[in-house]
């Protein structure tokens, strides 16, 4: 999957012969997942045509203030438009059109639109040999790099006058690969590695039975999703859940019961930068599993209960670099229990939830959380969305580390 799926991107195309490649750059940007609108010079136009365009971004196309065909003159909003972008991509990008953007000139819906946003900006000069050596073309390139806008360079081969050299427009398929670069190479976890428990543990009675709890896994994928959203590599070891993730950086590791996470964990503890275990492991599994399944004979039935292994203290005790993350559910005394377990389990961070609060807990979307750092800080949060409670926990894990 691409960084770029379901993010915004504004592409602008100006009024260069490169611009029959712009079709295939939409092309390719929706393959990715994103979500493209167009805006275009006027005489773009003249190059590759709106409704090409339209068809294959499934948006409208803007090339204008006003839409002269629509007798009610409704407006193009520039300003809208460049808030809506994630990211926005100028490809082709004249001489004419980046002196304009160097220089504060607006004189067409793309350079208001240019103005107006205020998101990561991307351009990919595309003009003749000689025009691309000019020294007002290198001054437009100092000055909007120098803006913060990133220079998809050109590339070198034959050009419409028929002189081969500098200034051939990126291919498509290379524009699409800058930019996940750049975009992955600027996130705050990219080449981190981390490890995440999620959903419950099955610990089995007999073939058919098992003692369990009613952990969804939710807090723990959402988790996964904001630590890949920041650019690390994640392991996911999960117990049974219906929850499901589809993401390049997320391996899914399916578990069962207790031992087979601590397993599993285990396996993967001394390669991670950062461990966050959120899962609800069964604190007892039974001592004897039955062959066959238990038929019902007695009114009453004695299960004999033994430990399970403590996965979160057993890291606790052999960690080195690692970032540790504990995840507490109380019911009473819930800070003081919280903190007891901060020290004894020796974590960096442990999440404190009660099943007092309500909208917190097992199988729903929401939950209230305290964190609580190994240096005494508490942070108390309003409830929230599982999900704005994972980027909460991953911003305070970047800051924890980089304090």
């Amino acid at each position: 999957m691409s960084i770029l799926k379901n993010k915004n991107i504004l592409l602008g195309i100006t009024a260069g012969i490169a611009a029959y490649k712009s079709a295939n750059l939409v092309r390719l940007f929706i393959k990715a997942g994103a979500n493209v609108k167009v805006v275009m010079t006027p005489a773009s136009k003249d190059f590759v045509t709106p409704l090409t365009l339209s068809t294959l971004s499934k948006n409208p196309v803007y090339s204008s203030f006003v839409d002269d065909d629509d007798d009610s003159h409704v407006w193009n909003n520039h300003v809208d438009l460049g808030l809506w972008g994630d990211y926005f991509v100028i490809a082709p990008a004249t001489a004419n059109t980046m002196a304009k953007m160097a220089n504060g000139v607006c004189d067409n819906i793309l350079l208001a639109t240019y103005l107006s946003s205020k998101c990561p900006v991307y351009f990919a000069p595309a003009m003749d040999l000689d025009m691309y050596k000019h020294q007002s073309t290198k001054e437009s390139f100092r000055k909007l790099t120098s803006f913060g806008n990133k220079l998809i360079p050109a590339g070198t081969g034959e050009l419409a006058s028929g002189l081969v050299g500098e200034g051939r427009m990126a291919e498509p398929e290379d524009i699409v690969s800058f930019i996940e670069k750049d975009i992955l190479d600027q996130l705050p976890l990219r080449g981190q590695r981390v490890l995440i428990t999620a959903g419950p543990t099955y610990e089995a009675l007999d073939p058919v039975r098992f003692i369990g709890n009613h952990s969804s896994g939710k807090m723990g994928f959402e988790i996964a999703k904001a630590a890949s959203n920041l650019g690390a590599e994640v392991v996911l070891v999960t117990g049974p859940t219906h929850e499901k993730i589809t993401h390049n950086f997320v391996t899914v590791k399916p578990v069962v019961s207790a031992e087979e996470m601590y397993n599993e964990v285990h396996l993967h503890f001394k390669a991670s930068d950062i461990a966050i275990l959120s899962a609800a492991v069964a604190d007892y599994r039974p001592m004897n599993v039955a062959n066959q399944k238990i038929k019902k004979k007695d009114s009453t039935f004695t299960i004999e209960l033994e430990k399970t292994k403590d996965i979160l203290k057993s890291l606790g005790e052999i960690k080195t670099h690692q970032y540790l993350v504990g995840f507490a559910l109380e019911t009473n005394n819930e800070l003081e229990h919280a903190k007891g377990k901060l020290v004894s389990k020796n974590l960096d961070l442990i999440v404190l939830n009660s099943l007092q609060d309500k909208g917190a807990g097992f199988g729903v979307s929401t939950n209230k959380v305290t964190f609580i750092t190994s240096s005494n800080t508490i942070i108390e949060n309003e409830l929230k969305s599982k999900s704005e409670v994972a980027k909460d926990l991953m911003q305070l894990i970047l800051k924890q580390n980089h304090a």
